[in-house]
């Protein structure tokens, strides 16, 4: 994998105008949605379909198998899009996973599931303001966090990674959660270290909320595995291009570890 490119991280003009980034959206997912039909290892998969008013709607998601993966492949849930009025995650998740369509090189046995845009109905004008991120995923009233629910409970996912802005901020913020402490699997290690995120300046976020509280951990008690949630949130003054960039190698450089973490783990 290519190493993050050094670079200035310093505050940069406000992002594009919005309707520039609903542009960019659809070029890049029409795209995307061309460039798989010829990948033999990412796939177009859309979730759904769900109804609002006359319309009908599907989540956009996309599917990296490794080679040789199997029903015992590594699988993780790649999210973002939880709020259609920043779509800097989603276009960040988008780039990532076209990457992985030309370069497929994050190994073998992996099943990686990417949802760039889950507020799917606020970007249509079809849902009043929602706050999805905290939603809860026991008690779904949104549609799209329905179809995550019934999705995460189908594939049993080893763990979440959530993409998202932060403001206020010109560090990458990181949070780890868990429903059962992670030195369980593997004492010697941890599952993400600042060397995931370097040369970036980083912090480290903690949250105490209870895992039942809200998000995907909501359902973590009933499912097979005990899940993990990361949290990557990239400063909102980042430019896209450097936005992307570091979205792309963090996520990367995490899933390498991860896979590493797991054999590690299997022959305790």
């Amino acid at each position: 994998m290519k190493p993050f490119r050094s670079a200035t991280v310093a505050r940069a003009p406000e992002p594009p105008a919005s309707v520039s980034l609903l542009a960019a959206f659809s070029e890049q997912l029409s795209r995307l949605y061309a460039l798989v039909q010829g990948s033999r290892h990412v796939f177009g998969s859309p979730i759904g379909p769900f109804q609002a008013g006359e319309r009908t709607f599907h989540l956009p998601r996309f599917v990296y198998f490794g080679s040789n993966a199997s029903d015992a492949a590594l699988r993780l849930s790649f999210l973002a899009g939880f709020a259609h009025q920043d779509l800097r995650p989603t276009l960040a998740l988008l780039r990532l996973v076209e990457s992985l369509t030309s370069k497929p090189d994050l190994g073998e046995g992996m099943s990686l599931s990417f949802f760039p845009l889950v507020d799917v109905l606020g970007l249509a004008q079809q849902a009043p303001e929602r706050n999805l991120t905290a939603h809860s995923w026991a008690k779904p009233t949104a549609p799209e966090i329905e179809l995550l629910e019934r999705d995460a409970r189908q594939r049993a996912y080893h763990g979440f990674v959530r993409l998202e802005t932060a403001t206020g901020e010109d560090t990458i913020v990181v949070r780890l959660r868990a429903p059962v402490p992670s030195e369980n699997f593997a004492p010697a290690l941890e599952l993400i270290s600042s060397v995931e995120v370097e040369p970036l300046p980083v912090r480290w976020e903690s949250d105490e909320t209870p895992h039942t509280a809200h998000g995907p951990l909501a359902i973590a008690d009933d499912l097979p595995l005990h899940p993990f949630e990361l949290t990557v949130r990239i400063p909102s003054t980042w430019p896209l291009d450097l936005y992307a960039e570091a979205a792309a190698s963090i996520l990367k450089r995490f899933v390498l570890r991860y896979r590493g973490f797991i054999s590690y783990a299997q022959h305790l």
